[in-house]
């Protein structure tokens, strides 16, 4: 799930040391007014390319993985061995070989170089000491609902202006924490972390692991009083599945079968007491994701009482006041400014919700926010400036947590940049980027909270579905390059080796080692509002300049940069995202051709 802002920030007086090589560009303002990335993009002209491919001794490409070209003239690699890939993953019942599948796909992903790891995740956050019962799981998702505090109304931040509310069309972290705050599905996270019954009395799974009978609740209603069923439920999976609605996780569905007429194989009885789901093949993960906000129940009658809720299925929850099942209804909506949460009463633990009102603070200006939260505005604020860090160290308000995730950066394989260029041509390019990436520089610097470099996409600590941890080296399975795909510390010679793989993509350089002017590389960088983003890719660009690449960087609102990575309008973008549940095949699904997630447009 898409990170938002991190509360990462970079002193006024830090970033004029770091980027006196920069010239401190920040792109276009946040009103989204400057052109789209391609534009800005200048094509180096099309070069022969050697006779052998330049092979990255820093970054090499994984051991029996090649790549062809989406189609003739295309630099954009062809997708079908992943997707193929993907499938299999889906729907063998052999966990071993599942395993060696999942590495194969993380193999052909980072062997592309589009994906390009930086850190993985932790979370910090500001609470007030006299707050207590807020909770959290490894996924990102914040519990606000059984929390005490000795104010009627509890104050918080989580981000600025929330994308999405509905929870089948939601794709990001904030989103995700208002829904699992309004709403609540078969099962739920407790504040161990661990996964719990919610809605599901009972849950009964057949011997061969394919079908799942959940018994719900009696007595359960919608905040406007309406019975809520198992009905419900078939409504939602099948909508939130279906083509036409449009949902970023509608691939979240696919370990459900699928009936004669294309339909979810998911069926409520007659009375609406259970609800039956037949799988494809056996999921050990399944009710983690009976658990995630895209499987949450939404009202029948109220999402289709919408105006042209057929073309925007959204538009139900679009303002303050739609209905809700779980332990608050949204009762205000001042857009861009404020949101306010009222206790739902008809919320089955209604009795153990004893804070009656939250308001939540939209901004992602850190500055602002712990300026609020130093007012006495706030009780809990999800960012921190990174300025403040050091001083915030062993604050009782301060808190570090854990996640399951990785911050990353991202090439769009269609990019106008790689015009021209053979498949392996504007892989080594890429190469050529990451390697030169100080990443233990942008976390002491940027992150200070013991974040890790990445060196595969895969996070550290993720379970490999068969009891072990994906991310180790063993008999079945080493990395190419120690415990990753490239050395946490930059190579001593990776301006060097960057100078040989930009030179095998047809890129000239003089005798200082900087590019010609005659093929220069102009690039723009797409990150959102929030210092901590523009400070990491403020690094970036001054690590790109040692060898004459130009980066602008373009800073867009949260929204608008949404869409702009969704549609494929950048070059190279800021990434984050935190599992949905501890599988690799979350982090690996996401990148299929049809994927509301596949940013990177790779099959497209």
């Amino acid at each position: 799930m898409k990170k938002r802002a991190l509360a990462l920030i970079l002193s006024v007086a830090t970033a004029l040391t770091l980027l006196t090589a920069c010239g401190g560009s920040t792109g276009a303002s946040s009103s989204g007014s400057a052109a789209p990335a391609q534009e800005a993009a200048e094509p180096a002209e099309e070069a022969e390319a050697p006779a052998e491919a330049v092979e990255s001794t820093i970054y090499p490409t994984p051991a029996g993985v090649t790549y062809t070209a989406i189609a003739d003239g295309k630099s954009a690699p062809d997708w079908s061995e992943y997707e193929a890939l993907i499938k299999e993953i889906k729907t063998t019942t052999d966990v071993e070989n599942r395993v060696a599948l999942m590495h194969k796909a993380e193999d052909i992903l980072m062997g592309t170089a589009a994906v390009i790891p930086i850190y993985y995740y932790n979370d910090l956050y500001l609470q007030k000491t006299d707050v207590e019962g807020i909770y959290s799981n490894l996924f990102g998702f914040k519990f606000f609902q059984f929390a005490t505090c000795p104010r009627d109304v509890l104050k918080i931040n989580l981000a600025s202006e929330p994308a999405k509310v509905d929870p089948a069309l939601n794709s990001s972290v904030d989103g995700a924490c208002l829904a699992v705050n309004m709403f609540e599905g078969l099962y739920t996270y407790d504040a161990n972390g661990d996964l719990q019954p919610a809605l599901a009395e009972n849950t009964e799974i057949s011997e061969d692991g394919l079908t799942y009978t959940f018994t719900l609740r009696d007595g359960l209603k919608w905040s406007d009083g309406t019975d809520l069923t198992a009905k419900d439920f078939e409504y939602a999976w099948k909508r939130a599945a279906a083509p036409e609605t449009g949902a970023d996780y509608g691939y979240m569905f696919d370990a459900i079968a699928t009936t004669a007429d294309g339909a979810l194989d998911v069926t409520a009885s007659e009375d609406g007491k259970t609800l039956t789901v037949n799988l494809v093949a056996p999921c050990a993960y399944f009710l983690d994701l009976a658990a995630f906000p895209a499987y949450l129940p939404v009202p029948q009658a109220q999402v289709e009482a919408a105006e042209g809720w057929e073309t925007n299925p959204g538009a139900w929850a679009a303002e303050a006041g739609f209905v809700t099942n779980g332990a608050y209804t949204m009762t205000a909506w001042t857009h861009e400014e404020s949101i306010v949460l009222t206790k739902n009463d008809n919320y089955y633990r209604a009795d153990e919700v004893t804070i009656p009102e939250i308001d939540l603070m939209l901004s992602a200006d850190d500055t602002a926010i712990l300026s609020a939260y130093n007012a006495g505005n706030l009780d809990f604020a999800d960012t921190v400036p990174t300025n403040e860090i050091a001083s915030l160290m062993g604050n009782p308000d301060f808190h570090v947590i854990d996640n399951l995730g990785t911050y990353y950066a991202a090439f769009n394989v269609n990019s106008p940049i790689f015009e021209g260029k053979t498949v392996d041509q504007a892989i080594a390019m890429r190469k050529a980027f990451a390697i030169l990436i100080d990443r233990p520089y942008i976390v002491e610097t940027v992150g200070q909270t013991g974040q890790k470099v990445a060196t595969s996409y895969i996070p550290a600590g993720m379970a490999d579905g068969n009891g072990g941890v994906f991310k180790e080296n063993g008999a079945a399975y080493n990395f190419p390059v120690g415990d990753g795909y490239y050395p946490e510390d930059v190579a001593d010679n990776a301006i060097d080796e960057a100078i040989a793989l930009l030179e095998y993509a047809g890129y000239e350089f003089d005798d200082n080692g900087m590019l010609s002017a005659d093929t220069p590389i102009k690039i723009t960088y797409l990150t959102n509002d929030g210092t901590g983003h523009i400070g990491v890719a403020q690094i970036m660009q001054q690590d790109f300049a040692e060898i004459g690449i130009q980066m602008e960087i373009d800073t867009r609102e949260w929204n608008v940069f949404l869409d702009e990575r969704k549609q494929g309008h950048f070059d190279f973008a800021r990434e984050g995202w935190l599992a949905d549940f501890n599988d690799p095949i979350n982090m690996l699904e996401m990148w299929t051709t049809d994927s509301g997630n596949n940013d990177c447009q790779f099959g497209r």
